[in-house]
């Protein structure tokens, strides 16, 4: 009876469980629409009493093809988040003042984006009627608040050669750029004369105006201009954004950076200045004294220092970047040089942040895929890693300390997931993590991620997203090259799956634990396909000996590092049908679709976005000069007369292998992007469409180097999608 009891019993808990899993929806592939439906996290704060998290979520309408801005509220001890009360939609960009009792944001609600202020409560989260404090003819961005909370530091767009502001102007602004505004909108002739490079830049032409420093006195209205009648921008153009400025703990000072070169063209040596604030007449003092790129400066909590990323070389934007030390108070001041805190640290220094005890440093760094977190010591050369492990880890930015010891805030995201916020808790764990290089101390001490925000979790519970697999190879020279694997959903290890090959741009960028809205590799994966990845030489993460292996070898080693790479992956997954292979690349990556054409006919199809067909005809075209006279060795002239062995722009041209193209290819190009001419797209057009190669255009008038538009990007990847399945999955069907 017992047995028959216990029997039944167990019969009865199957059932449960049976029904249990049949009531849960099975997963589903990732759509487009799915991914348009997905809260983007924008900017984020923190107040000073570690309680409240200032976020902006961004909504995106297909329909309308639009993109949305929201101010959030959320308690970081846990809760509902909640819309920032008195604000609207398109309000961005919140900072908390450093007594937590007012925020600023950035509003265009009168029409252009202008600065506002609202107090609030910090015990209940409770934000009061917003004040508008400037009323600018150019627009405000990137503000923010001085310690002391009585003044702001934004950016603005001026005419240069314009009078310097007076009190006068403060309720109207700038008078003179207003005037002469009105009179470029009332001209009929569009028409621009050049006088100096970097007439354009990315996707619009620069124009007469500059971005300057301004500081807003919060209780007068009344405004400074920082830089007046500077004929740069300040700070030099970013991808990263923001005011790269900051103030000293005591509000006396601002350190922004700045680059004095006379040709900013062909320059990346931005400086770090500083500038007393106390002295209306007083002029920058440049403190950094590299002569490659120096950006992100930030105070230590006492003011005793003053810390940025640094770059050694000049003219190459891919150095390492590592982390400097400015002694403020020591009797050496004028006489000392900066320090490298990491002197052998090989990788890049990407973000960092101040512990509030003004000892150590925590930063994030690119390795191996993920992004990690660090920490070093003001006293010790050790580094200690923090990097969460297995299924926590990620890739971090965003890190901001909070008021407990050894507790922070970040943003993470990972393939399967997109950007959201936790708080890093210390682990009781303490793992052996030690480096060969010496750049590891003998432990680690992992941080434990604990979910804050919660954006997309029931959209994300609905999709099957397979995790990213990594896997290591050798290339050709003995080198350990990375790559990573993206299982189709709904896996079967006894059916054979296309493949989509995807190469990254930079080149010197990396494949990784990453989530993207332009290149998503769940999504490409979704229609049933194997993703594939390589991070071949110029990849960051690996040491910046690996990161200069593309310099002046765009075809060489990075080439041969992906075919072996791929080699590799069709040897050791028997799933992946090498019959049925895609590659698709963008920017650099362009580049390598582009020369793969003319290498190799292994693939049933190629995708090349935005990519250099033509390097001589390229240097002329671009705007950022430097990048290709560090990547091709100097200018095109130069080699005039050489043989093409010699050449840097014609040994790596893609244009010269055009009688070897066989391959169906799709191209796409954006009239706006001026980092690589559209006209190098049509000339790979025209070049296949006579040699009879199949293939098609893809153009877009209103994009830059990058495809942003909601109904753009649905195109985009609409017709990639079909040229990959026109060419690879005729053969699926045959069988």
């Amino acid at each position: 009876m017992r047995l028959t009891r216990l029997i039944s019993t167990a019969l009865f808990l199957v059932s449960l469980c049976a029904i249990a899993l049949q009531a849960q929806p099975a997963k589903r592939p990732m759509t487009f629409q799915d991914m348009m439906a997905m809260r983007r996290l924008g900017s984020t704060d923190v107040s000073p009493d570690g309680k409240w998290l200032l976020y902006t979520a961004i909504d995106v309408n297909l329909a309308a093809n639009t993109k949305t801005a929201q101010l959030w509220l959320q308690p970081i001890s846990g809760g509902d988040s909640l819309k920032l009360a008195n604000t609207q939609p398109g309000d961005d960009g919140a900072r908390f003042s450093a007594d937590g009792k007012q925020i600023l944001f950035l509003s265009s609600r009168d029409g252009s984006t202008q600065l506002y202020i609202a107090p609030f409560d910090p015990a209940n989260g409770a934000a009061g009627t917003s004040r508008q404090l400037t009323h600018l003819p150019g627009e405000a961005d990137s503000a923010i608040w001085s310690p002391d909370g009585k003044s702001i530091a934004f950016l603005t767009q001026v005419y240069p050669d314009c009078p310097a502001i007076t009190p006068a102007d403060q309720l109207s602004g700038p008078k003179c750029s207003a005037d002469r505004d009105a009179a470029h909108a009332a001209s009929r002739v569009k028409a621009r004369i050049f006088d100096h490079l970097l007439y354009r830049h990315w996707n619009a032409f620069t124009g007469d105006k500059r971005s300057h420093l301004f500081l807003a006195d919060v209780a007068t209205a009344t405004l400074r201009d920082l830089n007046p009648n500077d004929p740069r921008d300040i700070p030099p153009f970013s991808l990263e954004g923001g005011c790269g400025c900051a103030f000293a703990p005591d509000s006396k000072e601002l350190a922004f950076t700045e680059n004095l070169d006379e040709e900013p063209a062909i320059s990346t040596n931005a400086d770090i200045f500083t500038l007393d604030l106390t002295n209306s007449t007083a002029k920058p003092v440049q403190i950094s004294t590299s002569k490659g790129g120096d950006f992100s400066p930030a105070y230590s909590p006492d003011g005793k220092y003053l810390a940025w990323r640094s770059q050694a070389r000049p003219g190459y934007e891919s150095d390492k970047f590592r982390l400097m030390l400015w002694d403020r108070v020591s009797i050496f001041r004028t006489t000392q040089r900066p320090k490298d805190l990491l002197p052998k640290f090989d990788n890049w220094v990407d973000e960092f942040a101040w512990a509030s005890d003004s000892h150590s440093i925590v930063f994030v760094s690119g390795a191996n895929g993920e992004s990690g977190i660090y920490s070093v010591s003001l006293t010790e050369p050790a580094v200690v890693s923090l990097t969460p492990r297995g299924d926590a880890a990620g890739e971090f930015s965003g890190l901001v300390p909070l008021p407990e010891p050894g507790h922070f805030l970040a943003s993470r995201m990972t393939v399967a997931q997109p950007t959201e916020v936790v708080k890093l808790v210390p682990s009781n764990a303490i793992v052996e993590r030690t480096s060969p290089k010496g750049e590891f101390g003998p432990t680690a001490f992992p941080l434990d991620p604990v979910p804050i925000t919660h954006l997309n979790d029931a959209l994300l519970s609905q999709l099957d997203l397979p995790k990213m697999e990594s896997f290591w190879f050798p290339a050709a020279d003995g080198v350990k090259v990375q790559g990573f694997l993206i299982r189709p959903p709904a896996f079967d290890p006894a059916k054979k799956y296309p493949v989509k090959f995807l190469i990254h741009g930079g080149p010197q960028g990396a494949w990784g634990d990453s989530w993207s809205y332009r290149w998503n590799a769940e999504l490409f994966a979704a229609n049933g396909y194997a993703v594939l990845m390589i991070n071949p030489r110029g990849s960051t993460g690996y040491g910046q000996a690996f990161v200069d292996g593309v310099n002046g070898d765009w075809g060489g080693k990075p080439f041969t590092d992906l075919m072996l790479g791929l080699d590799y992956a069709e040897k050791t997954y028997p799933f992946l049908d090498k019959s049925r292979e895609c590659a698709l690349g963008a920017s650099y990556g362009g580049y390598m679709a582009n020369w793969i054409l003319g290498h190799t006919n292994r693939f049933r199809c190629i995708v090349t976005h935005d990519g250099m067909y033509n390097p001589e005809a390229a240097y002329g075209q671009t705007e950022e000069l430097w990048f290709n006279e560090w990547e091709f060795k100097g200018q095109p002239w130069n080699y005039y007369g050489k043989p093409d062995s010699e050449n840097p722009f014609r040994k790596w041209s893609p244009a010269l292998s055009a009688k070897n193209f066989k391959t169906p290819t799709l191209v796409v190009h954006s009239q706006l992007d001026y980092r690589l001419d559209v006209s190098q797209g049509y000339d790979l057009f025209t070049t296949l469409q006579r040699l009879k190669v199949p293939s098609r255009m893809l153009y877009f008038p209103d994009e830059g180097h990058w495809v942003l538009k909601p109904q753009n990007s649905q195109l985009w990847y609409q017709t990639v999608n079909a040229w990959v399945d026109q060419w690879t999955k005729p053969a699926e069907k045959a069988n």
